[in-house]
């Protein structure tokens, strides 16, 4: 039997990127979450989907809309309590290394969003948003989940107002605010989606894979998802009157904050429910998105950027764009090609490029100068 160039066996680096993939230590319910994420932005971006009415099944395409980014950006606060120790938490040192780690990340991942803004795709990019998240996320990652919790809801109930205060400042209509709201993701404004990352944070520093605690958490975003659509949501006058009390997908109001922060919750819970049965097998390609979840979203603006026809005698370039059901092909491409590089690569490459450069720039046990007790 012939060797690679890593001095292992074919069969043997399978067996090493199985593991890696679908070991103990890797939680297949949180790439879950993200591969439906993932796919559920390409959703959003590439249908022309219905709103949603709960209670007529041929709208529930329309769950995409506001739902896939917000999970998103909750998984994100899930991905960095596993990467700080998870619900054991880290020692000192090591969550200071972790610490400047994710703050080269974030930078890396603002630099990727500014460059894919520049493709010029008529889609709203979230990575310099999902950036600056990772940065307000630095000083919570010792904070315990009552406290996390309670974070995320203070800031789901008052955000939403200071945010509909600051989208009425005119300075957004200028030229200058519209290269601010690019460079800092504000379509998913900061101030009130922090409250989702800290939701993430505190279901990361849960034992939230034993089936009870996922039960349990799944019966909870169940319950948000009630109150912010059917309680809060209806407290919120008709036409948008006042809009830091709406449900509404991208109102950032306070019911789609508690509506689709509940629902962001009760979906990773399902997931990592389906993940402890042999279910979790049907799943592989979506899990293998959520794997690579930078890489995928970030090919398919690529792509998009190459194959986006003139708008012609349509609208716009969206609409001209999804006229070619780019949906599908787009969706199954990328599944296959990640199911593809999970099982025979290993990492996703831009999350392995990325996270590279944060050891190398920050070596372990080794944080920069003045870096101690951060």
């Amino acid at each position: 039997m012939t060797l690679d160039a890593a001095g292992a066996s074919p069969p043997s680096r399978l067996a090493d990127r199985w593991r890696r993939f679908d070991g103990a230590p890797r939680a297949a319910g949180v790439d879950l979450a993200r591969g439906l994420a993932v796919v559920g932005m390409f959703a959003a971006h590439l249908l022309t989907t219905p709103a949603l009415v709960w209670a007529d099944p041929a709208t529930w395409l329309g769950v995409v809309d506001g739902r896939s980014s917000i999970l998103f950006a909750t998984l994100a606060g899930v991905s960095l309590a596993l990467v700080t120790g998870g619900w054991r938490g880290s020692d000192a040192a090591a969550l200071t290394t972790a610490r400047w780690r994710i703050a080269v990340r974030a930078l890396c991942i603002w630099a990727l969003g500014v460059l894919l803004i520049a493709l010029g795709t008529p889609v709203i990019v979230i990575l310099p948003a999902y950036a600056i998240l990772f940065l307000l996320a630095l000083p919570a990652l010792r904070w315990r989940p009552g406290a996390l919790f309670g974070a995320a809801a203070a800031i789901a109930a008052a955000a939403p107002f200071a945010v509909a205060g600051i989208n009425a400042l005119p300075v957004w209509a200028t030229r200058g605010g519209e290269i601010a709201s690019d460079v800092t993701g504000w379509h998913y404004p900061f101030p009130l989606w922090a409250a989702f990352v800290a939701g993430g944070l505190g279901i990361g520093r849960l034992r939230f894979r034993l089936p009870i605690t996922a039960a349990l958490l799944l019966a909870a975003g169940a319950l948000l998802a009630v109150i912010g659509y059917g309680i809060v949501g209806r407290w919120a006058p008709p036409g948008g009157a006042v809009p830091a009390l709406s449900a509404e997908p991208h109102s950032s109001g306070v019911g789609e904050a508690i509506g689709s922060g509940g629902f962001a919750i009760a979906v990773i819970a399902a997931c990592v429910l389906v993940c402890a049965t042999p279910l979790r097998w049907l799943v592989i390609p979506l899990r293998a998105v959520g794997a690579m979840p930078l890489t995928a979203y970030a090919a398919q603006l690529v792509a998009w950027a190459l194959l986006q026809p003139a708008a012609g005698v349509r609208e716009s370039e969206l609409l001209t764009f999804r006229a070619l059901e780019p949906f599908w092909p787009m969706t199954l491409v990328t599944l296959a090609a990640c199911t593809a590089w999970t099982l025979l690569v290993g990492r996703g490459p831009l999350e392995a490029a990325i996270a590279a450069l944060a050891r190398r720039i920050v070596p372990a046990g080794r944080p920069p100068r003045h870096a101690v007790g951060w």
